[in-house]
């Protein structure tokens, strides 16, 4: 009987001891989460996007990004390092190259060449003769760890997000990198700006929770910028020169503004759409655990000492939003069935609507019509 006490008393003593002590990839920092507003208001719960017709990429997952070249052919990128074209209604699908990383944002440049924000090699341009070349993966002697969205300037530069120096996705995969990021709230994320010309990496802001999405306002002074981390989508004034953009919000300074706070879920990709729309997809909806956490640094370290399967990742539920330059919430289409899971952003053409996806085997499109907008076009 004492000897079971015994054995039973140190099995206990090791579970506690790894519960608080097991080395964490995070060294959580604490903050304030924003008490959620939940789904009402301009996000009230609907299933609008429920409507969405789904387009197979398989045997590829992970069409995180859609965007269409000069060629009027639809680009994605996949978790395998695949660049897919095809039509724009899924036909004639091809791979016309592999990173060898994970390509996530896309963009084109005046000459035709792909621009591609890939997070294990950093910014890439996808050549008109079909080869991969790295453009930048340091600034100022850092590398950049982690590139995720960019879009690129009529100037010919090129802005575009490094979303944390601390969480290396090469290590960790770039969901589990993410995660870990976001749990620790070291907002170490950076936007930057290549300059082609002169072969230059500029700072334009630091002090970013995972800087995600970037895209430009019209007159291409400022940017619109998703901080998935803190639940909100910025406003930067690209001519900034490393400006701390967390301290600018709290002291409310000039150079960083808040357009959307206190979002239903974490903010992803930001495109730019007809009208003065802009969209950005929320990847997954806001949690109470993980926002219950946000004072209690030592508790998010204890969670990620449990099983995978008890870790406070949310539920699939699709959803995505689309507003203007002065944070007015124009559209909000929602799937609570999560029947396009992880929805990372939406790109719109000629009224249609293409719902990006983090981790699925297709992605979405849905006619504006459907939703019940009839976009004007020139």
């Amino acid at each position: 009987m004492r000897k079971g006490l015994l054995i039973a008393g140190a099995v206990v003593a090791a579970a506690v001891i790894y519960l608080f002590a097991w080395p964490v990839p995070v060294e959580p920092v604490a903050w304030s989460a924003p008490e959620s507003a939940g789904y009402g208001g301009a996000h009230a719960r609907n299933e609008r996007l429920a409507r969405v017709q789904l387009i197979k990429v398989t045997p590829e997952v992970g069409p995180e990004h859609i965007a269409f070249g000069p060629d009027g052919k639809l680009y994605t990128a996949m978790l395998s390092g695949a660049v897919l074209r095809m039509n724009a209604d899924g036909s004639s699908i091809e791979t016309v190259a592999n990173t060898g990383g994970r390509p996530l944002g896309l963009d084109f440049d005046a000459n035709g060449r792909l621009i591609i924000a890939d997070a294990l090699r950093g910014l890439l341009a996808l050549e008109t003769d079909g080869s991969v070349r790295v453009l930048t993966n340091s600034v100022g002697g850092d590398p950049i760890r982690y590139a995720d969205a960019v879009v690129v300037a009529a100037d010919g530069r090129m802005v575009f997000t490094d979303a944390t120096q601390r969480m290396s996705p090469q290590e960790y995969g770039t969901f589990d990198a993410a995660l870990f990021d976001i749990i620790e709230q070291s907002c170490t994320g950076r936007v930057l700006e290549f300059d082609p010309a002169a072969g230059s990496t500029r700072i334009v802001a630091t002090g970013l929770c995972f800087p995600n999405g970037v895209a430009l306002t019209a007159d291409e002074q400022s940017l619109i910028v998703a901080e998935t981390g803190r639940y909100r989508v910025l406003k930067i004034d690209r001519g900034s020169n490393a400006i701390d953009a967390g301290k600018a919000v709290r002291d409310r300074s000039t150079g960083v503004a808040v357009l959307l706070d206190n979002l239903p879920g974490f903010p992803d990709n930001v495109t730019r759409g007809a009208d003065g729309r802009f969209w950005t997809g929320f990847t997954k909806p806001r949690s109470a655990a993980i926002d219950g956490m946000s004072g209690k640094p030592w508790l998010r370290s204890l969670t990620l000492r449990l099983p995978r399967t008890l870790w406070p990742v949310p539920a699939a539920y699709g959803h995505v939003i689309a507003f203007d330059e002065s944070g007015q919430v124009l559209l909000d289409l929602q799937d609570p069935t999560g029947k396009l899971p992880e929805t990372s952003g939406a790109t719109e053409r000629d009224g249609v609507l293409y719902v990006q996806s983090l981790h699925a085997d297709a992605f979405g499109v849905l006619p504006l019509k459907t939703a019940g907008v009839t976009p004007r076009y020139p």
